[in-house]
């Protein structure tokens, strides 16, 4: 059963390209194949910034939100596979897992049905906040020796998408 069977349209690059618009995000690239597109953007957290980020819409599946999470690992694998497992069991909507080049990947699939500016905007949003949340465990694997850069001063470009979707963030507030 297709989507046009239940009465929606396939969501089309031209909504996401104004959902973003609408969520003041900027994409640096836009491709397409095969009828999908992507966008390629660089966020900031509250704590990490410069965060490449990936959409990948199929209009007629899903769009996917790819955050790069992370350089492609080179300690001991065990111990960041048992790391991404533990993340994956802890943390809601999202899901951790290691890209062909040996990056951990973080992931958030948004089926079609029901996909909005809004459950974008979360999506991305939650995957920010989840960056932040995970900065001194990853640390190791984004800076030599481990040490956050000092970034004091510099404030997010985000800050309105977590303030727009606070109430859907508080999921993830520590307790």
């Amino acid at each position: 059963m297709t989507l046009a069977d239940h009465g929606r349209a396939p969501v089309a690059p031209a909504d996401v390209e104004r959902w973003l618009t609408e969520l003041a995000l900027t994409p640096d690239t836009r491709a397409e194949r095969d009828g999908v597109v992507s966008w390629d953007l660089t966020l900031d957290g509250r704590r990490r910034f410069d965060i490449p980020v990936t959409l990948i819409l199929d209009p007629t599946l899903a769009l996917v939100v790819w955050v790069h999470f992370a350089p492609p690992i080179g300690d001991m694998f065990r111990k960041s596979y048992r790391r991404l497992l533990r993340w994956n069991d802890e943390l809601p909507f999202v899901k951790f897992a290691i890209a062909e080049d040996e990056r951990p990947i973080l992931t958030a699939e948004l089926p079609i049905a029901g996909l909005d500016r809004d459950v974008l905007g979360a999506a991305i949003a939650r995957t920010l906040v989840i960056c932040d949340q995970l900065l001194e465990e990853s640390a190791s694997w984004l800076w030599i020796g481990g040490h956050i850069p000092e970034q004091r001063e510099r404030v997010s470009r985000q800050a309105g998408l977590f303030d727009r979707y606070a109430d859907r963030l508080a999921e993830l507030a520590p307790s």
